[in-house]
């Protein structure tokens, strides 16, 4: 078990053994970040690793009492396992055996969210994805969602030094405007598309869009923070929820949602080697697993929305350690962006005061089950209403806690790394209800997912390689054993073939990043 002791691990935590998928000598701890913080932002250019410590500890008692933008530089990745911290001054800081951890940007400094007239609305201390651009030897652009709702995203221009220190040019770190797509709502994970622009992702963690307008909705209070984003005008439900593609990044850094791409809880979305093929990830409960094929190489504007159908290899109850789901894909619809934001604007002007309870002012149950029967004008339905769609079309609604899906672009190209990888953070609740498509032995740590990419980047089986286990309400505060994940997230996968893994979750002290080998 790397350089841990079973019987410590025992003694300590109560666990259970480890299943044989992820054997813990493939699997390596290579950092720790401080308390309640979470890691997010993984993105590797060069020698050097970026990622972020997420809403840490306020009272800390140190830098890292804010949220941070951070580097790596000159990555050991051979490294040894970084011990998990048992005093205070470790617990409250980042630990790694990659190297030593730079902060960049700090909360306060960067991630102020203003309304679309300039209006202060709030200081964020959710920094989520990166995406580097470079524009030059050692220069470039390093992008920043920031996980709030109205959300956002940072550009700064960063200088790398020959010493491997990375400066960022604090005239030059901005937020971008949203406003021409009437903002955007909590933007999480993200990649950089192959023709280097930011992909980030609407994380619109409901779909109950029944209730956007009712006054006595539980999440009624976000949805009116944003409606003082737009200084006083209620906003469409139908404008969030979607890919936002960050164009001309280096100039005026126009953003562009796609609509095509379905409105559900994008964690992030990234594109294959054929410049078409997108495979995303739907983040919450009862949710779906989603495939975008565009019609042209490189534009994301028109294409074909494709949702998964699940196949449980194995009996009722199984554990998820050991059990892959077979994968076939049920077309949607095909559509245009410039089209759905047509239909878009058909629900602009209802607020508050047009609610009533029992009906809605938005697509109804009875409107998808039209469509579904092909008796619907459009298709507005697969595009609006994602989720919904998917599962009368006889697609897989049970996903739980989907969260980053990736690729090695370069090693799926080739074909030297011919997988994807998707971080699934909890296995419970609609995936193991004993119904469904799916219905596995719970596992509150997670799974790590890999996917094989055949000649035409089309995926049949998603086949567990990295599994959480051992679970333990009792063993707080690492109720999930520390000798493997506790709920997975961000993943990043090497040009090795190895996967980094960055954690979210409640489960283990200090939030970790891990390194595993196939």
């Amino acid at each position: 078990m790397n350089t841990r002791s079973v019987a410590a691990a025992i003694i300590l935590l109560g666990t259970t053994a480890i299943a044989s998928t992820a054997a813990a000598n493939n699997l390596t701890r290579v950092a720790t970040v401080p308390l309640e913080a979470e890691i997010t932002g993984l993105f590797e250019h060069g020698p050097d690793l970026f990622f972020n410590v997420q809403h840490p500890k306020k009272d800390l008692g140190n830098k890292f009492s804010r949220a941070t933008v951070g580097v790596i530089s000159n990555v050991n990745w051979a490294a040894t396992e970084q011990a998990v911290p048992t005093d205070e001054a470790g617990k409250s800081t980042v630990l790694s055996t990659l190297g030593d951890y730079q902060a960049l940007l700090q909360e306060g400094d960067v991630g102020v969210i203003k309304s679309k007239g300039g209006k202060h609305l709030l200081a964020s201390n959710d920094p989520d994805f990166n995406g580097f651009l470079p524009t030059g030897a050692n220069q470039g652009y390093l992008f920043t969602n920031w996980e709030n709702r109205p959300g956002g995203m940072s550009r700064a221009l960063l200088t790398r030094g020959n010493d491997g220190n990375w400066s960022a040019d604090k005239n030059r770190v901005t937020m971008l405007d949203f406003s021409a797509v009437n903002g955007t709502w909590v933007n999480c994970f993200g990649t950089m598309s192959p023709w280097n622009t930011p992909l980030s992702s609407e994380e619109l963690y409901f779909d109950d869009t029944a209730d956007w307008n009712n006054p006595e909705y539980k999440y009624i209070d976000d949805i009116k923070v944003l409606a003082a984003y737009l200084e006083g005008t209620y906003p469409n439900p139908y404008d969030y929820g979607y890919n936002v593609e960050i164009t001309d990044p280096t100039g005026k850094a126009k953003p562009v949602k796609h609509f095509a791409m379905g409105r559900f809880s994008h964690e992030n979305a990234v594109v294959m080697p054929d410049n078409k093929t997108v495979y995303m990830s739907d983040d919450g409960t009862g949710t779906v697993f989603y495939k975008f094929v565009a019609d042209t190489a490189g534009d994301l504007s028109a294409g074909t929305l494709y949702a998964a159908k699940a196949t449980q290899m194995d009996k009722a109850g199984a554990p998820s350690a050991d059990t892959s789901l077979q994968i076939s894909w049920i077309e949607l619809a095909h559509g245009s962006d410039s089209e759905i934001a047509g239909w878009v604007r058909n629900y602009d002007g209802i607020g508050l005061d047009d609610y009533k309870a029992g009906e809605t002012n938005y697509i109804s149950d009875a409107n998808v089950a039209a469509w579904a029967a092909g008796d619907a004008a459009d298709n507005r339905v697969a595009f609006f209403e994602s989720r919904r769609a998917a599962v009368i079309k006889g697609a897989t609604g049970e996903f739980r806690k989907m969260e980053g899906v990736n690729i090695n672009y370069a090693g799926a190209a080739d074909g030297s790394v011919p997988y994807m990888y998707m971080a699934m953070s909890s296995i419970d609740k609609t995936m193991s209800d004993g119904k469904g498509d799916i219905d596995l032995a719970e596992n509150k740590c997670g799974v790590v997912y890999e996917m094989k990419l055949d000649a035409n980047f089309n995926i049949s089986k998603m086949i567990p390689a990295v599994s959480g286990h051992g679970y333990n309400k009792e063993n707080k505060p690492n109720a999930c054993p520390i000798d493997s994940i506790s709920n997975p997230d961000n993943v990043l996968v090497r040009a090795d073939g190895s996967v980094v893994i960055g954690e979210d979750t409640g489960n283990h002290e200090n939030n970790a990043i891990w390194i595993y080998k196939r």
